[in-house]
C-alpha cells in the first residue's frame, strides 16, 4: 500500500476538491490521478481556455436554424405559393362550351318539328 502526504491547500480549495470527488470518483487519489492523466494526455494546461462550451455552440446553432426557418416561410409565402396558385390557374382553364354551327341548329330543329301528324 502507497504512503499518504499532506499537501496544504486553502479551505475553499480543499472544500470543492472533495465534493468534486465524492461526485465523480471513489477516493480523493483516484479523482486527483485522473485529473493529472487528462491533463497530460491531452496536452492542455489548466489555465489555458478551451473555447466555447457546448451550451453557447446550441444557442448560436439554434439561432441560425431560426433564421434559416424563416427565410424558407418567407420565400413559401413571397415565392412558391403565388407561382402555385399562377400555375394551377393556367392549367385550370375553364372550357368554353362549344357553340354548335348555326347551320346545325337550323338542321336539328327542322328534324325535330314535326308538322304533319297521321290521326
Amino acid at each position: 500500500m502507497d504512503s499518504f502526504i499532506t499537501i496544504r491547500f486553502k479551505r475553499k480549495t480543499a472544500k470543492r476538491f472533495q465534493d468534486f470527488s465524492k461526485t465523480h470518483f471513489k477516493t480523493h487519489t483516484e479523482a486527483m490521478e485522473n485529473i493529472l492523466d487528462f491533463f497530460f494526455y491531452n496536452e492542455i494546461s489548466p489555465k489555458e481556455k478551451l473555447g466555447p462550451t457546448g451550451r453557447t455552440i446550441e444557442a448560436k446553432l439554434l439561432k441560425r436554424i431560426n433564421a434559416v426557418i424563416a427565410i424558407m416561410r418567407d420565400v413559401e409565402k413571397t415565392q412558391t405559393k403565388p407561382t402555385m396558385a399562377m400555375i394551377q390557374s393556367l392549367f385550370e382553364a375553364e372550357e368554353l362550351p362549344q357553340k354548335p354551327l348555326i347551320l346545325e341548329k337550323k338542321v336539328n330543329q327542322e328534324k325535330e318539328k314535326v308538322r304533319f301528324k297521321e290521326k
